[in-house]
């Protein structure tokens, strides 16, 4: 497991207590921009990790409203079996599978091979 990397840009609502004024859809995206390149995370991953676990699906509408801001790396959130559940919100059905295989992610029928090595959980890998 990498070493905790930590993270001085989520402005949220943590299990810790801390409190900012972003939005949910602009916590959601400050988490998903720290997804490393070359792995990808889940939509519940980053919900439990904001302190709403049973938030996913507001983590997949924040994701869709991100699609026009390229420093919001999209294509590495996907559902919770590695599916591009997700693709049919970019440019091309194909475009989130092409941005994942540039960072050397094999994808096959819509699904992440190997996800559990790819698997980047916010709650284990970020130290706030």
């Amino acid at each position: 497991m990498a070493a905790k990397k930590k993270s001085e840009t989520i402005h949220t609502v943590l299990p810790s207590g801390k409190k900012e004024s972003h939005s949910f859809f602009e916590q959601v995206h400050e988490v998903a921009r720290l997804i490393p390149r070359g792995r990808v995370t889940s939509y519940g991953a980053i919900a439990a990790f904001l302190g709403t676990k049973m938030s996913a699906r507001m983590v997949g509408w924040a994701m869709n409203a991100a699609h026009g801001d390229r420093s919001i790396p999209a294509h590495r959130v996907v559902n919770r079996n590695g599916m591009l559940s997700g693709k049919m919100h970019f440019s091309t059905p194909t475009r989130m599978e092409e941005l994942l295989k540039k960072e050397k992610i094999k994808v096959v029928d819509d699904q992440v091979v190997d996800f559990k090595k790819h698997f980047w959980d916010p709650v284990l890998e970020l130290d706030i």
